[in-house]
């Protein structure tokens, strides 16, 4: 947080000093990122990402698509950016970046977006990506489900305030659940520690990553947590 010296703030752990959520996915036939936050960038140099063949957006705050114009030099590898999002983050993006989407432009190497609407499960290669439609305070926002040979092997809800009743059974026995848990005290439009372990017990994955974690929330709280029960942290990597 800028400007602030809380205990998490001038924390000497690593994993305490966090930039924007998101997640980098590889499998054997292509590789994507959901959302490009204001640390996009930062986040594909540090990570040495080479190789992105689409984007896939939750919804359209700040946080979330800042890093957007970032993608053309991935963009240039390919000819084109396949983006995929609801049709209001859509609509935002094209918004707000209307250099890329409107403008048809000669230069090789800019951003060139090919839209893509999301309205059911879509495929990119052989994983199936089930959009996840939970509320984050007064807006509707996607998570993501990504099952690969009738497996559900993650289930992504980045931002959320709560989890209703369908998408807790629709990613029940998930392997992994990646979740919004803000912090420990309430707030209107993410989860707290206390609501984010409770979607956990309906869902009941193999392993729980908290994830979207203010500084009020410091890595050493993970001792408190319930077993197979973690706090992400940046860089973080899973196999599956």
């Amino acid at each position: 947080m800028i400007g602030c010296d809380c205990d998490v703030c001038r924390s000497p752990d690593p994993r305490d000093q966090r930039l924007r959520s998101s997640i980098y996915i590889e499998t054997p036939e292509c590789s994507f990122v959901v959302d490009t936050g204001t640390d996009f960038r930062t986040q594909a140099l540090r990570e040495n990402i080479r190789k992105v063949d689409a984007v896939v957006f939750t919804h359209s705050h700040t946080d979330h698509i800042m890093g957007f114009d970032d993608l053309r030099r991935f963009s240039h590898a390919r000819g084109s950016m396949p983006v995929y999002a609801s049709p209001e983050t859509m609509r935002d993006l094209e918004r707000a970046f209307r250099f890329a989407f409107s403008t048809s432009n000669p230069v090789p190497y800019y951003l060139k977006p090919e839209p893509h609407i999301i309205d059911d499960p879509f495929k990119l290669g052989e994983t199936l990506i089930t959009p996840l439609a939970v509320p984050h305070g007064d807006s509707i926002v996607n998570g993501y489900l990504f099952s690969r040979a009738n497996q559900k092997l993650v289930a992504y809800l980045s931002d959320c305030s709560a989890v209703p009743d369908a998408i807790a059974d629709l990613i029940s026995g998930v392997k992994v659940l990646i979740i919004d848990a803000l912090r420990e005290r309430p707030h209107p439009t993410h989860l707290s520690v206390g609501q984010a372990l409770a979607v956990a017990a309906r869902v009941k994955p193999r392993d729980t990553y908290f994830t979207h974690i203010c500084h009020d929330l410091p890595q050493s709280a993970e001792s408190r947590l319930p077993a197979y029960t973690h706090i992400a942290y940046d860089g973080l990597q899973l196999r599956l």
